[in-house]
């Protein structure tokens, strides 16, 4: 039997790089995968080099392929993030793929959206109450982006040759992820924080802010149950752990983890974004029949193993 052609679009990236790894690992596929510049240190030849910015480029990479997941962006953490650079050629990303998907035929293209268009809220929110009069300010830009890309994958879905898969993810985490002070998001650049401190450790904002932690198995996981069981040319999924747990909480559960014994000071002048990140993750559940398995505690520990042996002491 033939195998499934998978074409992991930025696979050096985290996401991606996760990714390759989990459907490189199954034999019922034939895994490609993208990068931009630098090349995943995996040895495979079927990762290749691709400007996604670039139609043909787009066009060329996703021909032959029965799957093609879009883990392709550019991105940085909080500290980091330059809207004016990432914001545009991101969008052209997104619309070179799913517009070539569309021409080449593919069978069936995973969207990795976000929940960035989502506001704050105690309650989890479902997919038809994202809200972009009411999100936080630095997300606004991103949040139309994604949204935008969620449209083009619907428009594209209509015409009944490729079916589209838009996936509002929460927070992922998990080996290979940026663990760096100034370009990783809230969990890894805690990790590093810990494990690099003697006696104590300053986090940016305060406890008010809470997140939906997932671990990237269960992301894997869950673009399978698409693809094995996803019957509308078009689906919107929230994806996530389904419980929020406040950036305090989330620290002192990497410093249990970690074994380590330290101090915590909020540093209240760094830049924060004090929201609940808050879904309702039922409607995976429900169509797909997907939940997640990996708890925070357990995803903490298995990542913490990742890092003591890629960043030894």
């Amino acid at each position: 039997m033939s195998k499934t052609k998978v074409l992991i679009c930025g696979a050096n990236g985290f996401i991606g790089r996760n990714l390759f790894e989990h459907f490189n690992s199954d034999d019922g596929y034939e895994t490609y995968g993208t990068y931009f510049k630098n090349k995943p240190n995996v040895f495979s030849p079927r990762i290749f080099q691709a400007d996604l910015r670039d139609k043909d480029e787009a066009l060329r990479a996703t021909q032959g392929m029965d799957i093609v997941i879009n883990a392709a962006a550019l991105t940085d953490g909080m500290g980091a993030f330059d809207p004016t650079t990432y914001i545009p050629q991101n969008r052209v990303i997104n619309n070179n793929l799913i517009e070539a998907a569309h021409i080449n035929r593919v069978k069936h293209f995973i969207f990795l959206s976000c929940t960035v268009m989502y506001p704050s809220s105690e309650r989890p929110l479902k997919e038809d109450e994202y809200d972009l009069n009411n999100v936080h300010p630095k997300y606004k830009e991103g949040a139309q982006m994604k949204l935008e890309g969620e449209c083009l994958c619907l428009s594209y879905a209509n015409l009944g040759i490729t079916k589209y898969t838009a996936i509002r993810h929460t927070n992922i985490y998990g080996p290979y992820d940026k663990f760096d002070l100034k370009r990783g998001h809230v969990l890894p650049a805690t990790i590093t924080k810990v494990m690099e401190a003697k006696d104590k450790i300053t986090v940016w904002g305060n406890e008010k802010e809470s997140r939906d932690f997932l671990y990237i198995d269960d992301l894997a996981k869950f673009i399978e149950k698409a693809i094995e069981n996803q019957k509308n040319n078009f689906e919107l999924f929230n994806v996530g752990y389904g419980k929020t747990c406040s950036v305090n909480k989330l620290v002192q559960k990497i410093i249990f983890c970690s074994g380590k014994k330290l101090d915590v000071v909020h540093d209240l002048e760094k830049p924060t974004v004090e929201t609940h990140m808050n879904i309702d993750v039922k409607k995976a559940n429900n169509v797909l029949g997907w939940k997640a398995e990996i708890g925070l505690s357990e995803g903490l520990v298995i990542t913490l193993d990742w890092y003591h042996n890629h960043y030894p002491r």
